[in-house]
């Protein structure tokens, strides 16, 4: 029976430095020689994991936290952001001195001209401060964005945005998405691509942002570094990202 293996990056794939453990680079190399399906599923854009794409050699993946699918380097899924709805965020967040960054799949750009917000969140990732474009969004497809501010300030745009998700990654920056998409809409989007059964679905991964899939898939497998929330709805836990975490998992699940 064919099988998929979905992974996470920061936290799941990448370490805490940012870096792919030899361990994990391995495990993925044994997991394609035994003729299982390898998929990344991220929140970041397509543009922040080419490299790491070409290093694994993996070209299906669900990006933008389900709002952009690639499967064997074709589009096969989009859901951008409501513009009209977008155009009102960004004008409440100007009025609340909060920044915001505007991504599509090939670049991102930011409502202000720099913001330590900004340089902080997007450096742990370690990503430059994007450059200012407060009209980028205008007559585009963006399929996310970041909204800059302190941790609770994001619930202040939950009642006025019924259109967007807003989920936090960073302390200063969370993400903005469309309603109701999540990692585990664009993995439905894959698997039926493909023709496979959800019980042939496993999961790897370790933040909020990963809630969805590691519940919706046949096994969902949380780090060890997993938010609480993630442990919980995960059906095992695998070691810390740093401790050989993918390659003890793949090993538990009898994948290599």
């Amino acid at each position: 029976m064919k099988k998929i293996v979905f992974f996470d990056i920061d936290g799941t794939l990448l370490d805490h430095e940012k870096s792919l453990p030899a361990s994990t680079k391995k495990a993925i190399k044994l997991l394609k020689e035994n003729g299982v399906f390898v998929a990344i599923a991220t929140g970041r854009a397509p543009f922040m994991f080419e490299s790491l794409r070409e290093e694994l050699e993996i070209d299906s993946f669900v990006s933008f936290n389900g709002q952009f699918v690639v499967f064997e380097n074709e589009v096969i899924y989009e859901n951008p952001l409501n513009e009209f709805a977008l155009i009102k965020l960004f004008q409440n967040a100007k009025e609340n001195n909060h920044p915001v960054v505007f991504m599509n799949e090939k670049t991102m750009k930011a409502s202000v001209e720099h913001h330590s917000f900004i340089e902080t969140s997007l450096g742990s990732l370690n990503f430059l401060h994007p450059e200012k474009d407060a009209s980028f969004y205008l007559n585009r497809k963006m399929y996310q964005s970041l909204l800059f501010c302190k941790e609770g300030e994001e619930e202040n745009y939950f009642t006025d945005f019924p259109q967007f998700n807003f989920i936090r990654w960073h302390t200063y920056s969370v993400d903005v998405l469309p309603k109701g998409g999540s990692k585990a809409e664009g993995i439905k989007k894959m698997i039926e691509r493909l023709g496979f059964q959800l019980k042939d679905v496993y999961a790897f991964g370790d933040g909020l942002n990963d809630l969805e899939m590691l519940e919706a898939v046949g096994t969902g497998v949380s780090m060890g570094n997993g938010v609480p929330e993630a442990k919980e709805l995960a059906d095992f836990i695998t070691n810390d990202v740093s401790e050989n975490g993918i390659w003890n998992g793949l090993k538990k699940l009898q994948l290599i």
